[in-house]
C-alpha cells in the first residue's frame, strides 16, 4: 500500500524583510516606484513598437514580447511583497505558494529562451544579412516568439510536481518575498535531494544551456563584425547588440547563482530583486537609451502628442 503524503502545512508565511522592519515604509516606497517604474518603462515600448512605422521590424517584435514578459514576470512577485510590507499580509496558501513558485520560475526559464532567440535574430541578421528576410519570414518570427514560453512552462513542469510532493509538517515560514524552490526544498521533513536534483537539471537546461549558446553567437557576431573594414558598419553592428547583451548579462548572472546550486542562503532573496524587480525596470532604459531608432521613434511620438495637446 502506498503511503498518503503526509503533507499537514496548509499554508506558509513570507518573511520578506522582516529583519528590516525599522525600513518598511521605505521599501515599500522604493519596491512600488520599481514596479511602476519597469511596467511603464515596458509599456512605452509596446505603444512605441506598435505605432512607430520604423520599428515595425523582426528585432523590435522580439523586443515588444520581451517586455510583454517582462511586465508579467514582475507582476508575479512585487505586488504580493508590497501587500507585505504596507499590511503585513506575509500569509500564501500551500497552493498558492506552488502555484507562484511555477509560474515564476518558469516565466523566468521562458526570459532565457526569449533571449537567446533575440540573440539568433541578430546572429542571422549580421552573418545572413542577404538570406534574412527570406529566413526570418513572419510565420517564424511566430513560432520562435512561442517556442520559449512552450519550453519554460514545460521544464519546470517537473520538478514542481515533485517539490509539491514533498512531506511539509513545519516549520511553515519562508526567508523569502516569494515562494521558491529552494525555501520550500530546506522546509520539507522529507528527503528533497529529488527535487534539488531535478530543480539543479532543470536549471542548467534552462539557464545555463541557452547561456552557452548565446556566448557562441557572440563570438561568431564578433568574428564577423571584426571583418567589416569601415568603421561605421561595425559601430552599426555593435548597436545592434550592445542593449541585447547588457540585459542577458544582468539576468544570467543573479539567475546562475541561486539556481544552478540552490542550496538557498538568507542572501538569495537579495540576489532575486535583482532579477524579479531591478533589472525588469532598467531593460527598458538600456533598450531606449542605447537604440537610435528607439529614441529617433519616442522623440517623434513625444512631438505629436504635444502639436495634437496645443491644438
Amino acid at each position: 500500500m502506498v503511503e498518503a503524503n503526509k503533507t499537514v502545512v496548509e499554508e506558509f508565511i513570507l518573511l520578506a524583510f522582516a529583519e528590516l522592519h525599522q525600513f518598511q515604509n521605505l521599501l515599500f516606497v522604493v519596491f512600488l516606484l520599481t514596479y511602476i517604474t519597469c511596467v511603464m518603462g515596458n509599456v512605452t515600448i509596446i505603444v512605441l513598437v506598435r505605432i512607430e512605422p520604423s520599428l515595425h521590424a523582426t528585432m523590435y517584435f522580439f523586443i515588444c514580447v520581451f517586455s510583454i514578459l517582462e511586465i508579467i514576470f514582475v507582476s508575479v512577485t512585487v505586488p504580493r511583497l508590497l501587500a507585505n510590507l504596507i499590511a503585513a499580509n506575509n500569509i500564501i496558501s500551500f497552493k498558492g505558494c506552488l502555484t507562484q513558485m511555477y509560474v515564476f520560475v518558469s516565466l523566468g526559464a521562458t526570459e532565457c529562451y526569449l533571449l537567446l532567440v533575440m540573440v539568433f535574430d541578430r546572429h542571422l541578421a549580421i552573418n545572413s544579412p542577404l538570406h534574412y528576410p527570406a529566413i526570418m519570414t513572419h510565420a517564424l518570427c511566430i513560432v520562435l516568439a512561442v517556442l520559449p514560453w512552450i519550453m519554460g512552462f514545460s521544464l519546470i513542469l517537473i520538478p514542481t510536481i515533485i517539490t509539491a510532493r514533498l512531506e511539509f509538517c513545519g516549520p511553515n515560514r519562508i526567508d523569502h518575498f516569494f515562494c521558491d524552490f529552494a525555501p520550500l526544498q530546506n522546509l520539507a521533513c522529507s528527503d528533497p535531494l529529488i527535487s534539488i536534483i531535478w530543480t539543479s537539471t532543470s536549471a542548467i537546461l534552462s539557464v545555463v544551456l541557452p547561456l552557452i549558446i548565446i556566448i557562441g553567437f557572440y563570438i561568431h557576431i564578433i568574428i564577423t563584425v571584426s571583418k567589416i573594414k569601415s568603421e561605421e558598419g561595425k559601430q552599426k553592428a555593435f548597436s545592434t547588440c550592445t542593449s541585447h547583451l547588457i540585459v542577458a548579462s544582468l539576468f544570467y548572472d543573479t539567475a546562475i547563482i541561486v539556481y544552478v546550486k540552490p542550496k538557498g542562503s538568507h542572501y538569495d532573496k537579495y540576489l532575486a530583486f535583482m532579477y524579479t524587480a531591478f533589472t525588469p525596470m532598467v531593460n527598458p532604459f538600456i533598450y531606449t537609451f542605447r537604440n537610435r531608432d528607439v529614441k529617433k521613434a519616442f522623440r517623434n511620438s513625444v512631438n505629436i502628442l504635444i502639436k495634437q495637446v496645443s491644438l
